[in-house]
């Protein structure tokens, strides 16, 4: 089957430009590789918005492989739960609380100045990784293929 996807702009064809690059679509995509991947693409989009702090801006470089290293963790973990549990509900939850256990953990080191970003890291981190276990849950199979 093919799994369309509409992010407010036009239909992106997954499965068909997964087959083209020789992926075979994400039927064959174990959830855990769904997870790294979606994990990976939201982390960088998660500290993209970290662009709207002007005094970590020289910081960018860091942040964004700090935090693409923290989706796929949280991405992998979200995977591993949607191989066993099949609960759109329980991939929300644990994409959510791994997203924002892991930004607390960054959010909690504390910048050159003594400032913590509490609010600009932990709400990205949470949305995203809601994002994250829902798609888990949605695409993929359960069980790796041989």
């Amino acid at each position: 089957g093919e799994i369309n996807f509409v992010f407010s702009g036009p239909r992106i064809k997954i499965d068909a430009w997964l087959a083209e690059q020789g992926c075979g679509g994400s039927e064959t995509m174990n959830k855990p590789l769904v997870g790294l991947i979606a994990g990976a693409i939201l982390g960088i989009v998660d500290r993209a918005t970290a662009w709207f702090t002007p005094a970590v801006r020289s910081e960018m470089t860091g942040i964004l492989m700090g935090s693409c290293v923290k989706g796929m963790v949280v991405g992998i973990l979200c995977g591993l739960i949607a191989r066993k549990v099949h609960s759109t509900a329980v991939g929300l939850g644990a994409g959510a609380g791994f997203g924002l256990l892991f930004a607390y953990l960054v959010a909690s080191m504390p910048q050159p100045d003594g400032q913590h970003y509490y609010l600009q890291i932990m709400l990205p981190g949470f949305v995203l990784g809601a994002i994250t276990g829902f798609l888990t849950q949605r695409m993929g199979t359960a069980s790796a293929r041989a």
